[in-house]
């Protein structure tokens, strides 16, 4: 079976931290674009970070960068989303997703059509 598995959400206090993993089964990474997105309650789904197949390229939200650090270790199967500073406003369910790609340097935070598997989602609150 192909899926995604997402962990380490949970309550945090404002200025915390919390680092999200995501792991695939039944299919190689490596071969995916990955991107975290997260929808807040009565709010639209967004894109939060995303990294191309290769590691080179990253991608962020305005409002999370410097302070969100996505990675990927592909010999693990495994994408990760460090979070510091975390803000109230980050309060959400965080997915990950896989876009399989044949260009190594290539990820996208807007079109979500492009992404072939989800994750179920992990709560994140910050609050104090």
């Amino acid at each position: 079976q192909l899926q995604l598995v997402e962990s380490g959400g949970g309550l945090v206090q404002p200025g915390g931290s919390l680092r999200l993993t995501c792991v695939a089964s039944g299919f190689t990474l490596e071969y995916y674009a990955i991107g975290w997105f997260r929808q807040a309650p009565g709010k639209e789904r967004e894109g939060v970070s995303c990294i191309s197949r290769s590691g080179m390229t990253t991608k962020y939200t305005d409002s999370v960068k410097g302070r969100f650090t996505i990675s990927r270790d592909n010999a693990k199967n495994t994408v990760y989303l460090q979070m510091d500073s975390l803000k109230p406003e980050d309060t959400a369910v965080y997915y990950c997703a896989a876009d399989y790609t044949p260009y190594p340097t290539i990820c996208t935070l807007i079109n979500e059509g492009s992404y072939d598997y989800w994750g179920q989602g992990t709560q994140v609150t910050v609050s104090s």
